[in-house]
């Protein structure tokens, strides 16, 4: 999915939205869709993710290390805030005045700056749906990013292997997702995930999923999907976060394929 959107200024957006709507909860509020945690607890996960991110960009440093370098957490609201608010500045600021294409750790196989600008976008997207859920105050997503959101989901955080593991296809077991409001669709193929994994030798046979994103030239390749799921971008891309959607998301064709697709992407995003 080629996209021109500007993911640092969304990354800012999503990250004042969502402490403007943090900052009005009372501390012990619970997260509807973060049942373990209290609002306290979003406030210092987005604030530690970003930390660890605007330190893994500056320094140029791993993930261990980066982590091994995040403060301890603060112990009231003040605190908090004080953090988050000093982590969000670092990070819009260190990915604004680095090239996308600079090196840079990830735990994905593209190891760029570009790729935490756009990851951390998301990020501070689905914890802002989080804090307005919470809040009992949703306000609308933004549909390009909210379309840009569901690619990632599918491409990135759902598909994908290790290159010691392999993705087997089922032949006939397609799925089409599209963004009713944007126009962008994908295809997605059902199949399992299998190898052993050369660190802790945990072997591996599960559902997955691999995804293409259709365009003019290639929406009729292939022929007609199994099953097809359609709603807004917005829609979609909180489904996939396994946040409740506001309008109605259509399910139609084979229900053995749209069923697997629901048991493939059921353990959700971590």
């Amino acid at each position: 999915m080629t996209t021109e959107l500007d993911y640092i200024a969304h990354l800012a957006g999503e990250s004042a939205r969502f402490l403007e709507v943090v900052s009005q909860l009372p501390a012990d509020a619970p997260v509807p869709t973060c049942p373990d945690w209290d609002a306290d607890d979003l406030l210092w996960h987005l604030g530690e993710v970003q930390f660890f991110w605007g330190t893994v960009v500056r320094e140029g440093v791993s993930g261990e290390e980066a982590e091994a370098r995040t403060p301890g957490r603060p112990r009231d609201r003040a605190g908090l805030a004080d953090f988050f608010t000093r982590a969000s500045r670092e990070l819009v600021g260190v990915l604004a005045a680095t090239p996308p294409q600079a090196p840079a750790w990830s735990w994905s196989t593209e190891q760029t700056a570009g790729f935490t600008r756009r990851r951390q976008a998301h990020e501070a997207l689905i914890h802002r749906v989080d804090a307005e859920l919470t809040a009992d105050d949703r306000t609308p997503l933004d549909p390009q990013l909210s379309a840009d959101g569901v690619d990632e989901a599918l491409r990135i955080m759902y598909a994908g292997v290790p290159d010691w593991g392999t993705f087997t296809p089922e032949p006939g077991r397609t799925l089409r997702i599209t963004a009713s409001d944007t126009g962008h669709s994908w295809l997605v193929t059902l199949g399992r995930f299998t190898g052993t994994s050369p660190d802790s030798g945990k072997v591996y046979d599960e559902p997955d999923i691999e995804a293409v994103p259709l365009d003019a030239a290639t929406a009729g390749s292939g022929g007609p999907a199994a099953a097809e799921v359609s709603g807004t971008a917005a829609d979609l891309d909180c489904w996939l976060w396994h946040r409740p959607a506001q309008g109605v998301i259509e399910h139609s064709g084979d229900r053995n394929v749209l069923r697997g697709f629901e048991t493939a992407i059921g353990p959700g995003i971590n």
